[in-house]
């Protein structure tokens, strides 16, 4: 068939289509605008064409090449043509045209070679895709995917491809990557199964059958593990965020002959491929400063990772809580604090810089001064020192271990044969005595003596009533015996009942901005009491009102004790004490203090990433750091932003945040294992987004009469499951079910 026959019959094609367009009536909705199929011969660019008549430009045999690599990802726009006109007049796809024509004219392709073409048959749209950039449906990222690995199998070069297509050459590469990803993982982007950062994630998986079933399971609508690729691409990696490079820098690393590796997607921090070469930097900087500690005769020891093994009879040396100290160890400690303190923020404003002597010799001088003084000034003999990315190291000091006094040793009180050890545990101070009569015992029985002394007792209950500022006298004293003196005043030894320990539960650390606080205002009220010389009694009586009432306060507040060991243990009665409590004092931790390392190195990198959107500071790139990283960072954001999480707070919720009206209260959510040596309520979880909370099933004593409840493993929408992976039980008593059933109404 001519020429001239083809442009006549897509001539009459056209008119017919107007014609029918014509012909619909008003009231239905037209079809303006077809695909189609045409010949390149049947195509000319239109007069309206905002561009008609210019020359092609220099940029067209390279486009010409993309093209013949990758064909057309953007399908021309056309009309019909009339008289004396092709079949088809191009109204947006000049350069496109004449790319083609090139290539016609190079032999590369016919008159003949079939183009899609999107054909408008209204005025009012031909006219605007004279203005309109484009009139076509966006090309899918997935699309032109495709098409640049279509374009590199032709191999065309980065630099002509990002040309031609007027993309940089770092996105064309990123693009490249994709391109490799297998053809279920490009279905499952375009159809909208996985998203363009999960299709990059993705792409950084070696295996290509893994990449396959991880996106097979996605396309079937499984979602994709993030999880599992982010734990898989972190597993024996050290990146920027190690500890080690807050003492050596880029510059340092890289001339110890360090190579790094940066993300070619921009999201992940910069992978360090030799740890050996930045350990021996971090050992060669600190090196200097632990010369000059073992030239005054201090054994040093410097741990980029595992715990140095020390001798046996070594123990760690730090602030000795409950009234061991001196007036003159407490100064000591005190001043060496606020010493390292300025230190520390000196560094992490600043940075170590070049001279790391100067630098980091005041610091660890005031640590060794702090734990020397605060383990009652026992020398430290021993130090370690372990990176830290905030302030380039951290200190720990070691002593030798004191061995148990022996109580029946023989020795008196000012016996200077004694061993220091049996001096420092014998009580430092003897209280004296206030005065009292001696009761009546000869020829008394010892019936009437109980008979006498209840009587007795009843008639200074009566007048204890009556008195309430002595009686708030007595209950302090009694507390501050009982809490503060060490060791404690027996209950037969006072005359009051009142009982009451300090919260130290087993292998808890003390929180120094916390309870620790706390606990040095009892070691200097300790002292003080020691240095008056009066009776316990007068002693707190002649306090001022508001020292009186600080006194009680703390001692109150260090016999707290709301710690919960298993979510299936929730104190109900206790909490609600606690809610009561928080209103009341207006309950804020963030004022004193904000989460910590050894805290949240207790939640799941899930929750760790969830407080992370909670206060503000979440990003892609944090969710790809290593859970020692991404603690430390949440540390930081959490300082900086002076923020807590919800689950520290002790406030009741407002009613109408309560989940459903009648619904039955719930204890916390269900989180991960209890922080070695955690405090409080540390051990549960901080999502404030979990779902699955367990169900109280049990007294308000904590005693278990329920069964425990359990959450499905391996799903993603858990955060508290931080991501594990295995089989769980879910058993459900009775009187769960009765409770789900109340909450599914």
């Amino acid at each position: 068939m001519s020429r001239h026959a083809r442009t006549r019959i897509h001539r009459l094609e056209a008119r017919s289509d107007v014609a029918q367009a014509q012909s619909t009536p008003p009231t239905t909705s037209v079809l303006t605008r077809s695909q189609r199929t045409v010949h390149l011969a049947d195509l000319d660019i239109a007069p309206e064409n905002l561009r008609y008549g210019e020359a092609a430009d220099d940029e067209i045999p390279q486009l010409a090449d993309t093209i013949a690599a990758a064909g057309l990802l953007q399908f021309p726009t056309v009309r019909p043509g009339r008289r004396r006109e092709a079949a088809f007049m191009v109204l947006d796809g000049r350069r496109r045209l004449l790319a083609l024509r090139l290539l016609r004219d190079a032999g590369v392709l016919g008159d003949d070679h079939p183009v899609e073409v999107f054909v408008e048959t209204d005025r009012a749209r031909q006219a605007a895709a004279t203005v309109l950039t484009n009139t076509a449906v966006p090309v899918h990222v997935a699309d032109v995917v495709v098409a640049i690995g279509r374009m590199l199998k032709s191999r065309l070069t980065v630099v002509a491809i990002a040309r031609a297509l007027g993309y940089g050459e770092v996105e064309i590469r990123r693009l490249a990557a994709l391109s490799a990803l297998p053809a279920v993982a490009l279905e499952a982007l375009k159809t909208g199964r996985l998203t363009l950062r999960q299709a990059r994630l993705l792409a950084r998986l070696k295996d290509a059958d893994e990449q396959a079933e991880l996106a097979q399971g996605a396309l079937d609508g499984h979602g994709l593990p993030e999880w599992r690729i982010t734990e898989r691409l972190d597993a024996g990696r050290t990146t920027t965020r190690d500890p080690r490079c807050g003492l050596v820098t880029p510059a340092l690393y890289a001339a110890a002959g360090g190579r790094t590796e940066t993300d070619l997607f921009g999201e992940r921090p910069p992978v360090l491929l030799d740890p050996d070469r930045l350990t021996q930097a971090w050992m060669k900087r600190t090196g200097e400063v632990a010369a000059l500690l073992e030239s005054e005769g201090l054994t040093v020891h410097l741990s980029a990772g595992p715990s140095p093994d020390l001798a046996e009879d070594l123990e760690r040396l730090g602030y000795a809580y409950g009234g061991a100290l001196s007036e003159a160890s407490a100064t000591l400690y005190r001043e060496a604090r606020e010493r390292a303190q300025a230190a520390a923020d000196v560094l992490e404003a600043e940075g170590v810089g070049d001279d790391v002597v100067a630098r980091l010799e005041p610091l660890i001088r005031a640590r060794i001064a702090q734990d020397q003084a605060g383990s009652g000034e026992r020398v430290a003999t021993v130090v370690v020192l372990r990176p830290s990315l905030r302030i380039g190291v951290e200190v720990e000091c070691y002593g030798p271990a004191e061995a148990e006094p022996d109580d029946d040793a023989g020795f008196e009180a000012d016996d200077e044969a004694a061993p220091e050890i049996w001096r420092r545990s014998q009580p430092a101070y003897a209280p004296p005595r206030a005065e009292a009569p001696e009761p009546e015992t000869e020829g008394v029985t010892h019936a009437l003596h109980a008979v006498r002394t209840d009587v007795a007792t009843r008639g200074l209950i009566r007048a204890l009533a009556d008195a309430p500022d002595v009686a708030l006298t007595a209950l302090t004293a009694r507390l501050f015996s009982v809490l503060a003196v060490r060791p404690s005043i027996g209950r037969s030894e006072t005359a009051l009942t009142v009982t009451a320990s300090v919260f130290s539960p087993t292998g808890g650390r003390v929180i120094e901005a916390l309870d620790g606080a706390v606990r040095e205002r009892l070691d200097d009220r300790r002292r003080a009491w020691e240095a008056s010389g009066q009776a316990l009694v007068a002693w707190v009586h002649g306090l001022a009102a508001d020292d009186r009432l600080g006194l009680l306060a703390e001692l109150t507040a260090l016999s707290l004790d709301l710690r919960e060991e298993r979510t299936t243990l929730v104190r109900g009665s206790a909490r609600a004490e606690a809610a009561e409590l928080a209103a009341l004092c207006e309950a804020d931790v963030t004022r004193v203090w904000t989460p910590d390392a050894p805290f949240l190195q207790s939640h799941s990198k899930d929750q760790l990433l969830g407080m992370l959107a909670a206060m503000g500071a979440s990003s892609e790139e944090v969710g790809r750091l290593k859970k020692t990283e991404l603690v430390a960072w949440t540390a930081d954001q959490a300082a900086e932003r002076n923020w807590a999480p919800a689950c520290l707070s002790w406030t009741a919720p407002p009613e109408d945040d309560a989940a459903t009206e009648g619904a039955e209260p719930s204890g916390e959510a269900d989180g991960p294992k209890a922080e070695p040596g955690s405090e409080g309520g540390e051990a549960t979880a901080c999502d404030e987004a979990c779902d699955g909370a367990d169900v109280e099933i049990g007294d308000d004593t904590g005693n278990e009469t329920g069964g425990e409840t359990g959450n499905e493993p391996g799903r993603d929408d858990d955060p508290d499951l931080g991501g594990l992976d295995g089989v769980g039980v879910f058993v459900v008593t009775p009187a769960g079910e009765a409770v789900l059933r109340n909450q599914a109404v």
